[in-house]
């Protein structure tokens, strides 16, 4: 007996399928999971000019504006939700909030102040505390920080930014050991460890994240000035071609931070024309464009675009003193020699520096601006095999030289 080849009728398990095989329409908690913001943002978007303008809405399209970067729309999504009727209170610490990613600090603070008491308020004020360098206040809200990860997380970035980086780098192990997911903390530890100068340890320790992560903006361009620090701007340059490769054209800061980075890994090349526009967009080129026209030996221009910065890091500090030694010797003004030498004193004698090889080299020209040569032999023979690339090591050995001339001991040293 043959069998029919006839096929059976559609019944409903077939219509299930089919139902089944429809696409589903994409939810708000699919972008955000997945952290498509700019997804997110686009469906949150057309309910919006579908007329679902409510608080909530406009909330969430503040909050995927801000994950995205876009802190100018983010601020006018949060300034048009304060004038809505019924909006909530704690709206006015996320405006804060946004006021601070802008540098608004003063703003941010007279808007916070109108939120209720909360912790992501004490972390927002313990921030802008360090902001407006208000010693009290600091310890003030610190006192208010607990044992819980943003708070913790909040108090690590402040060590950072006040250059204590092993404090850092203490917080931001303890809480992975206690969260292994939180991969990027593996981020922050390595960028410590750069602030430190241990390249070698940070390529390690990023090398975690870049596993799982590949293409991330933040690790790929660290991982570049690492290579730039063991190597030279040729290695660096070429893994931070991986970074453009994968950036987003709409990704704006990454494309700065790329522009600016070539600019160093290329030895000052397009610096007039690269770094005058990021001055304001990213704290490294200002730095960046002095010591451009050191190289050039434009030293007043160097001194013009620096005088009036009031240093804060260690790095401020160092190139203070650097410009101030060369314009001193340039034009004979001890005023400035003097100057120079205090700023090197400040920084090689603190307690986070002086360990470090710019603490060090800051110890060795501070002595050598005070012509006590016997102190910068010292401090320079105890860095010089730290120095990776061939023209720090030229350098340091041509500094030797001529200091060890100076102290008549160049036959009994060699």
């Amino acid at each position: 007996m043959l069998l029919s080849r006839a096929k059976p009728a559609s019944g409903p398990a077939t219509v299930e399928e089919k139902e089944k095989k429809k696409k589903k329409l994409p939810k708000l908690e699919d972008f955000v999971g997945a952290r498509d913001y700019t997804g997110a943002v686009t469906l949150l978007e057309f309910e919006r000019a579908n007329k679902k303008n409510d608080i909530e809405t406009a909330m969430w399209i503040s909050y995927c504006y801000f994950h995205l970067g876009d802190y100018k729309r983010c601020l006018k999504e949060y300034t048009e939700i304060t004038e809505m009727k019924g909006a909530p209170t704690e709206n006015w610490v996320y405006l804060g909030c946004v006021m601070f990613f802008l540098g608004m600090y003063k703003e941010a603070e007279e808007a916070s102040t109108k939120g209720p008491d909360s912790k992501l308020k004490n972390r927002l004020m313990f921030h802008l505390s360090h902001k407006f360098n208000d010693e009290k206040k600091l310890m003030s809200f610190h006192k208010n920080l607990q044992d819980i990860v943003e708070d913790q997380l909040s108090l690590a970035s402040i060590h950072y930014l006040r250059s204590h980086y092993q404090e850092a780098i203490d917080i931001y192990k303890r809480v992975l050991l206690e969260n292994r997911e939180f991969l990027a903390l593996n981020v922050y530890v390595a960028l410590c460890y750069y602030k430190l100068d241990y390249y070698d340890v940070s390529q390690e320790v990023l090398a975690v994240y870049l596993q799982h992560f590949p293409d991330s903006t933040v690790a790929i361009n660290l991982k570049a000035c690492n290579h730039f620090r063991l190597y030279n701007g040729k290695a660096a340059e070429a893994e931070l071609k991986n970074l453009s490769d994968v950036c987003s054209p709409s990704f704006k800061f990454a494309s700065d931070l790329i522009k600016h980075n070539l600019v160093v890994f290329r030895a000052g090349e397009s610096a007039l024309q690269v770094l005058p526009p990021l001055i304001d967009v990213i704290p490294e080129a200002r730095l960046n464009l002095v010591i451009y026209y050191l190289r050039q030996d434009d030293i007043q221009e160097a001194y013009n675009h620096f005088k009036d910065v009031s240093p804060t890091t260690p790095q401020e500090y160092i190139l203070k003193g650097v410009v101030n030694a060369a314009l001193g010797q340039e034009q004979g003004l001890n005023d400035h020699i003097k100057i120079a030498q205090q700023y090197f004193q400040l920084v090689g004698g603190s307690a986070s520096e002086c360990d470090t090889i710019p603490g060090r080299q800051c110890m060795a020209s501070c002595f050598f601006l005070l012509k006590q040569f016997d102190d910068v032999l010292i401090y320079l023979n105890s860095i010089k095999s730290y120095f990776y690339n061939e023209t720090s090591l030229i350098t340091t050995s041509v500094r030797l030289r001529q200091l060890l001339v100076a102290t008549r001991r160049l036959r009994r040293y060699f």
